[in-house]
């Protein structure tokens, strides 16, 4: 371990006794939000803190197995110890590193998840609509809140666009911002092509149509993003589609132009006018903000191209080949032969492959430095 690195990890472990102290104080909870603070840092330093524990540990045994060495009654002993202390320091060291590496203030936010059919005519849309299931049932598996924002349906079945607001059941903070909803589906922003026989097709012929996806965290709230009154332009009309008789007897559907950008977002899913427009401001504001944060990435990548997370939307990322049965990611050259399962919601290796990659990156670029 480099000596900077330890050094932290000193102060960290530090800090941590000292947040324990004021968190036991008699007055902790008199002001509920600095308490929180607290609260939340001290579970984020607990994995860090008990991993530098283990590696002082590991260090410690691994010395006076070295020491042991010398005893030749008790060298078969101390190698054994001093193997086994080194191949828990590797480890420890890999996690330690791991730990510190930048977190994305975004990880623990709900997110919206925009699918957009793009090639393909009505394939599209119905693929459109296989996508949206997948997400779906992912999100069930882990327990997520899930809400249908926006939506618009195709004739033929599946949707032009539809966007889903996701957001975590756990309170944010610690380990559980990584089981968090845009912490595990950030990288899967950009083009989705499937490969297969649409229903459509009389012929038997195997058709490539494609998906874009967009993925981005809800802003903590609209002045975050600074969207000005005079930069907007809102209509509003009667909704179409799904709702009964009201939904279209009232002018309920919201449209918002954002001028500067020319970004549209409309929302007509509500029967309220009011929870519409809301609803449409979060969106663009987390749309705002996601061009920013391309843009940002662009820059970057001029001098160090990420394998993951380069938010170029018109990147295609991923096919779904159903002749095949098999499903490819083409950022981290990942071939599986499940796409029954991973149509289904079975995203767990997909996910926590890019994460892995992504962070292998980011250590990659510290190593440079």
């Amino acid at each position: 371990m480099k000596p900077s690195l330890s050094a932290k990890l000193d102060q960290l472990t530090t800090r941590r006794a000292e947040l324990e102290r004021l968190l036991s104080a008699p007055d902790a909870t008199a002001d509920l939000d600095r308490y929180r603070s607290l609260t939340r840092e001290h579970a984020e330093l607990g994995p860090l803190v008990d991993s530098h524990t283990a590696y002082r540990a590991a260090l410690s045994d691994e010395r006076a197995a070295s020491e042991l060495q010398g005893d030749p009654e008790l060298r078969a002993f101390a190698d054994e110890e001093l193997a086994s202390a080194r191949e828990r320091l590797a480890t420890l060291d890999a996690t330690l590193q791991r730990l510190l590496l930048p977190k994305d203030p975004d990880d623990a936010k709900p997110m919206f998840l925009e699918i957009r059919a793009g090639t393909g005519g009505d394939e599209s849309a119905l693929f459109a609509g296989d996508l949206l299931r997948m997400y779906l049932r992912y999100a069930e598996r882990q327990r997520w809140q899930v809400e249908i924002v926006s939506s618009s349906p195709a004739e033929l079945g599946g949707y032009k666009e539809v966007i889903v607001r996701i957001a975590s059941t756990a309170a944010p903070g610690g380990a559980s911002d990584a089981l968090a909803p845009y912490a595990r589906l950030k990288f899967e922003s950009g083009g989705h092509r499937v490969q297969r026989v649409p229903v459509t097709e009389t012929q038997g012929r195997i058709h490539t149509s494609a998906c874009t996806l967009a993925v981005m965290p809800e802003p903590d709230d609209i002045e975050e993003i600074q969207i000005r009154p005079d930069e907007i332009r809102i209509d509003t009309f009667r909704a179409s589609g799904a709702g009964g008789q009201h939904i279209n007897k009232t002018d309920s559907a919201v449209r918002i132009t954002h001028l500067p950008t020319g970004i549209v977002v409309e929302c007509q899913d509500d029967r309220s006018q009011h929870k519409n427009k809301a609803q449409a401001l979060k969106v663009l504001g987390a749309r705002i903000k996601d061009q920013q944060t391309r843009a940002q990435q662009a820059s970057e990548a001029a001098t160090r191209r990420l394998l993951v997370g380069s938010g170029d939307r018109s990147e295609r990322i991923r096919t779904y080949n159903f002749p095949q049965g098999r499903v490819t990611d083409h950022r981290i050259n990942l071939t599986l032969y499940k796409l029954e399962l991973v149509v289904d919601g079975d995203l767990e290796e997909l996910t926590g492959a890019l994460v892995a990659e992504h962070q292998a990156d980011q250590l990659a670029a510290l190593g440079d430095q």
